[in-house]
């Protein structure tokens, strides 16, 4: 018997995590390029977002701020 991996995350696109955020789909992608955001590419070159770290996100603390400088 072989060990199962756990089930992938679902993934958002950026329509729906600007919809989440009340922000502008350009907004989410800065915040990718930025680094505040994790994004996978689809074969097709689109941006997606892991739906755990959006929710995680909303919960705790609202829209990803930049990293603070030490």
């Amino acid at each position: 018997m072989t060990a199962r991996s756990p089930e992938p995350d679902y993934l958002l696109t950026p329509s729906e995590v600007a919809a989440l955020f009340r922000v502008d789909p350009k907004t989410v992608t800065r915040w990718a390029k930025a680094g505040k955001l994790t994004c996978i590419r689809t074969l097709g070159g689109h941006r997606r977002y892991p739906a755990s770290e959006v929710h995680a996100l909303l919960d705790n603390q609202g829209a990803p701020r930049a990293p603070e400088a030490t």
